[in-house]
């Protein structure tokens, strides 16, 4: 199944889910926004709001983001809050799981 691609920004209180695929975002996730995918997401702008990948259970789904300032990261149900974040705040940022924690890595 093609990946689910939204254009433009996400905005506060929408919520985006591609369901059985990964979910692109040419834009950015502003805050109290929520963007959700069975598979990976990647975000082309700024992650404000929440990202939930693995949504159907995939423990190997990703988040990619060039920006990230989340409010919540989870993957596959294991999830950080913001404060958990802010060391990785403003960077760009592959994120996924091992051994049950949330493990983030330079784009670059």
């Amino acid at each position: 199944m093609p990946s689910k691609v939204v254009r433009g920004q996400i905005r506060s209180g929408q919520q985006v889910y591609a369901q059985n695929t990964d979910l692109v975002i040419i834009g950015s996730v502003g805050n109290g926004a929520e963007v959700i995918a069975d598979g990976n997401i990647h975000i082309y702008g700024a992650l404000r709001g929440r990202a939930i990948a693995g949504a159907s259970g995939r423990k190997d789904s990703k988040i990619f983001c060039q920006n990230l300032q989340a409010e919540l990261i989870s993957i596959a149900g294991v999830y950080v809050l913001h404060e958990q974040i802010a060391e990785h705040a403003n960077l760009p940022q592959c994120i996924q799981i091992e051994d049950r924690k949330i493990v983030f890595g330079n784009l670059s």
